[in-house]
């Protein structure tokens, strides 16, 4: 069953009790209980699961019951949810409140670092976005933190968000994914797309309703350096899959066949942002569309939309613009907002972030700049370590775009940088780590080797191999992935097999268990865990272009 994920105890970050999480988004909890499994379709849910005696139960209900001596927990969702939003998780979970109505669930030896990054900011958000947007309906907002096996970032459960536990070493990338989440509870999970196609109706409501959140909470520069890194990663999607490409439109035609989790991108996400704020300019003012989008929830709650609905509902509540045409403007109706392929029609304005974006765009110019000695003397004066993290990987990533650079360049950037790097999150360190490898860098590869030692997730293991595999440094991947298949994942060892099995040759075995990974090869052609299309070692975009919630 895809949507199951079974863990060994050495799987998990206590390496004491096995592990299980469901991951149902978005066609794969057909595998988990009979269902529609369509997002037009939405019911209430009734679960009992019995588990052993300290295996804690958890599920995306609203009501919960626990009877120890039969072992026996009883959840209730008492609001209709789509089936991908039907998700359960066990293990050695332990509780921590965080909040009026949140607390957090984690292994023991997380729970601490878990609990005093988010103590306190959720209800924070939470406030800000009922501010926003009106009552938050689920009455609970918990979150989960699961192994690194877990496929994606984190996951929108109503009640119960799922959250990779990888992410708590970099706070902002934390808050961000977090809040995103929050907004799902209004864009997506009470009002909900109403077929795969049409998934930005989810992801770029929630996307804008993040960014209004975040600058609410923390300011129009933060959320506008977020969105620069963001369709900075969406501009660099575009030019590998080409401005024709048909997954770059909103509304995507879902052929037969076809997983709808692999149409899942940056366009789902950034482009339908730039719609949204689009139509949040139209109306000259962000506080009038916030009531809108209230008035939009209220009329659509816990029903599922087309985009037709959307765009009907914003000309009814702001008949002024119905009366100028404003769907029809030549070069930005609405019709080829969603249906035309390419970059976003309009961006949004991000000078209020150019005190931070610009120092990012001033110190890459130097590291292009002649000579080079000169450049390097005057980098080295720009102290990075006062940065925030999305400025950080603002600036690593346009070397990345850059690379492979002039070997002498690379020398000075890991003689002003590597150090430095190395003691920052994994966020920051699998960007510089990427260059290494792109520059087939040797003095720094043994970092490189200690950081996949280091990391069970996806995030953090695919981006690096497949760079790795693409040029030459293949050999020293084979070397790395013996010596730490065994804390991986079955569905993550197979992906990688794949990575290191291209150009070998058909009869070529990386590993010695490869005929025992080919029982899991069918589950995991059809897994989460491919959401993002990072299975095939052709695969021309990095997760590390992609790194989204869903």
């Amino acid at each position: 069953a895809p949507a199951i994920w079974w863990l060994d105890p050495e799987l998990t970050y206590g390496n004491a009790k096995p592990f299980v999480f469901t991951q149902g988004h978005s066609v794969c909890n057909r595998s988990f209980f009979p269902c529609f499994d369509t997002p037009a379709v939405k019911c209430t849910y009734s679960a009992v699961v019995k588990a052993p005696s300290g295996v804690q139960v958890l599920m995306s209900a609203t009501q919960s019951t626990y009877v120890e001596e039969e072992g026996v927990y009883r959840f209730h969702m008492e609001h209709p949810v789509p089936a991908y939003l039907v998700a359960l998780v066990a293990g050695d979970l332990q509780p921590a409140d965080i909040g009026p109505r949140s607390r957090v669930w984690a292994e023991p030896c997380l729970l601490p670092t878990a609990t005093s990054k988010l103590s306190g900011a959720v209800e924070q958000w939470l406030s800000a976005a009922e501010r926003l947007y009106g009552p938050y309906l689920w009455g609970r907002y918990d979150i989960v933190f699961l192994p690194p096996s877990f496929p994606i970032v984190a996951m929108e459960n109503p009640c119960l968000t799922f959250i990779i536990s990888s992410i708590l070493e970099s706070d902002e990338f934390l808050v961000i994914d977090v809040i995103h989440e929050v907004a799902h509870s209004w864009f997506g999970n009470a009002v909900t797309n109403a077929t795969w196609e049409e998934m930005w109706l989810s992801e770029g409501l929630a996307t804008y309703a993040q960014r209004r959140i975040t600058t609410e909470t923390y300011g129009a520069a933060f959320t506008c350096l977020e969105t620069a890194f963001r369709l900075d990663a969406l501009h660099r999607q575009m030019k590998l899959l080409g401005e024709d490409s048909p997954v770059s439109k909103l509304q995507v035609k879902l052929e037969p066949g076809v997983n709808p989790s692999h149409l899942m991108n940056l366009f789902t996400y950034e482009k339908g942002y730039c719609f949204v704020y689009y139509l949040s300019q139209l109306c000259g003012d962000p506080q009038r569309f916030d009531d809108f989008l209230r008035a939009y929830v209220e009329k659509y709650k816990f029903t599922s939309v087309v985009a037709q609905d959307l765009l009907d509902s914003f000309l009814s509540f702001f008949p002024e613009l119905k009366e100028q045409s404003v769907d029809c403007r030549a070069g930005l109706e609405f019709e080829r907002w969603l249906n035309a392929t390419g970059p976003p029609l309009a961006e949004p304005d991000l000078s209020q972030g150019s005190s931070l974006t610009r120092p990012v765009e001033a110190l890459f110019q130097l590291w292009t700049a002649e000579p080079l000695d000169q450049a390097a003397a005057s980098a080295s004066a720009i102290d990075i370590s006062k940065w925030k993290t999305f400025q950080t990987a603002l600036f690593l990533d346009r070397l990345l775009d850059g690379s492979p650079l002039p070997q002498e360049v690379v020398m000075s950037l890991s003689k002003c940088y590597s150090s430095l790097l190395d003691s920052m999150n994994a966020e920051i360190r699998i960007r510089w780590l990427q260059i290494v490898v792109r520059n087939d860098y040797y003095p720094d590869l043994h970092r490189v080797r200690r950081f996949l030692e280091s990391q069970m997730s996806r995030m953090y293991t695919i981006p690096l191999y497949e760079d790795l595999c693409t040029g030459a440094l293949k050999s020293f991947a084979l070397e790395v992935f013996y010596q730490t298949q065994g804390r991986l994942h079955p569905n993550l060892r197979r992906t990688i097999q794949q990575i290191l099995c291209q150009g070998l040759g058909p009869s070529a075995e990386p590993s010695v268990e490869q005929a025992s990974a080919g029982a899991d090869s069918e589950v995991d052609a059809d897994t989460p865990a491919l959401l993002l299309g990072d299975e095939a070692p052709s695969s021309a975009i990095s997760l590390r272009d992609v790194n989204v919630s869903a």
